[in-house]
């Protein structure tokens, strides 16, 4: 059994892959406070898979509520060296239909929760490097399963994620503001996780699958307001591609890495260990604890 392990964060629908055997489940206490739920710890091809429902069993947690940081520090706790994101989204151009799958390769940020996405302040700073803020190793085995199991047609490498807070959909002029600035996808979750996992060290990657044109289009069948039986109509075709692609994509995801990620923070830790506060390295240990060495 290879012990580092691969985290994956949707809904509960994308856990029922053929041929996987659920190991346990465990609960985990943070310093940041409560995860989404409980994580459920699989075995898939010879792999152990860390499941986790962003928005709870029961789907009870707002967008806006999601404590990613518990949820994060809690995969970095486990062990998870890569996390796979699956997550709706609202397409912005009409070339990205519904049911399609986008790899995510960049994220504008239109959210007020600066503090709630990093683990540093309290006493330590850093400034992680974030042009690049997917793992492209990741999203390339994600790809590569795609084409294989015969999604390709419906995935499209590489697009930007705009991130707004929610839970509402945008208005008619915001959707078509974002169009303008050449934005590809419209979502609530993934910025805030893209950036936790960078400080963390965790390989990050974001199948965004589309369940709607956002509320911009005006003519044909797709026009209309997006609404949540839209949504969710899409959805559960998105799921069965999505559990298609991981169930494929797990063996091929790499034992040792070799990607930037995997030191992210070897230059972005800018505070000396003798200032930093006792409480706060206990705290981040699970973060920090290979560069600062008590």
């Amino acid at each position: 059994m290879n012990n580092k392990r691969i985290g994956v964060i949707g809904g509960s629908g994308l856990y029922e892959i053929p041929g996987i055997e659920k190991l346990e489940r465990k609960r985990i206490r943070t310093p940041f406070g409560a995860p989404s739920d409980e994580f459920d710890i699989c075995e898939l091809d010879g792999r152990e898979l860390v499941f986790l429902p962003r928005h709870g069993r029961n789907h009870h947690i707002m967008p806006l509520e999601i404590n990613a940081r518990a949820n994060i520090w809690a995969m970095k706790k486990l062990g998870v060296e890569w996390i796979i994101s699956a997550s709706a989204v609202g397409s912005l151009k009409k070339e990205i239909h519904p049911t399609d799958i986008v790899l995510i390769d960049q994220f504008v940020d239109r959210t007020k929760k600066s503090q709630e996405a990093t683990f540093f302040g309290n006493g330590v700073v850093a400034h992680i490097t974030f042009a690049r803020p997917i793992c492209t190793e990741l999203s390339r085995v994600l790809y590569e399963a795609g084409q294989d199991i015969g999604y390709g047609a419906r995935i499209h490498w590489g697009g930007t994620y705009v991130n707004i807070e929610g839970p509402a959909f945008s208005t008619k002029a915001e959707s078509n503001l974002y169009r303008s600035w050449n934005m590809d996808v419209i979502g609530m979750t993934n910025l805030i996780e893209a950036k936790l996992a960078r400080e963390a060290e965790i390989c990050y990657a974001s199948m965004a699958m589309v369940t709607d044109y956002d509320c911009w289009i005006d003519e044909g069948a797709d026009a209309g307001d997006v609404n949540v039986e839209m949504i969710l109509k899409n959805l559960k075709m998105n799921v069965d591609a999505a559990r298609g692609i991981i169930a494929a994509a797990v063996s091929r995801i790499p034992e040792v890495r070799e990607c930037e990620c995997k030191d992210a923070l070897k230059s972005a830790i800018i505070t000396p260990l003798h200032l930093v506060p006792e409480l706060t390295l206990d705290k981040l240990e699970p973060i920090v604890g290979k560069y600062y060495k008590k």
